[in-house]
């Protein structure tokens, strides 16, 4: 298993759940669940393997090494399989914030989207707040999962903003929400 050299611990346990740094071995099933929920992410034509593999190679590889890198990515295993992935993204260094990445195999969402939401950000804040000490942690949601919002706010994330038709989607422009959290804990 490969290292963060910016972290203190690279294992984050909850109970049969954890986040470890993202494992290779995980890239193809991780594809998958982005190819099939690119309806709410930044992505805007679904991957290839190369698409992956060249990802893996060229950009994962290095964040490892990297005293202060602009995401860190972990896999979300329930004991040793990996189901869903994410992290903190478009870290901000400087004002100590960053964005929390999650995305779950999509056939746990009918019935554990919330559990896995709840799961995965009790495992990120450790990261984010514990470990790197960032001040905020935030969100960035396109407003197509209103589901989330609940989710978010009853784990201490206040909506802070919606960014009005901020995205253009299947024809229409929609909004952009975002919740924000500020570390607690220092």
């Amino acid at each position: 298993m490969s290292y963060y050299k910016i972290l203190e611990k690279n294992i984050y346990v909850r109970n049969e759940f954890s986040i470890v740094p993202i494992r290779m071995e995980d890239r193809f099933a991780i594809m998958k669940w982005r190819n099939e929920q690119i309806y709410h992410l930044r992505q805007n034509k679904a991957l290839t393997i190369e698409d992956q593999e060249r990802y893996f190679n060229e950009v994962v590889v290095k964040l490892y090494d990297q005293e202060k890198p602009n995401q860190i990515l972990f896999s979300y295993l329930e004991n040793d399989t990996c189901i869903g992935y994410g992290g903190l993204v478009h870290i901000n260094w400087i004002d100590k914030n960053a964005e929390i990445s999650f995305v779950m195999n999509t056939e746990l969402e009918p019935n554990f989207f919330g559990f896995h939401w709840i799961n995965y950000l009790s495992l990120i804040e450790q990261v984010g707040f514990l470990d790197l000490k960032m001040h905020k942690l935030f969100t960035y949601a396109f407003d197509l999962r209103p589901q989330l919002y609940t989710i978010f706010e009853a784990e201490g994330y206040l909506k802070e903003a919606v960014l009005r038709e901020h995205c253009y989607f299947e024809g229409q422009y929609i909004d952009v929400v975002i919740h924000g959290k500020l570390n607690q804990i220092r």
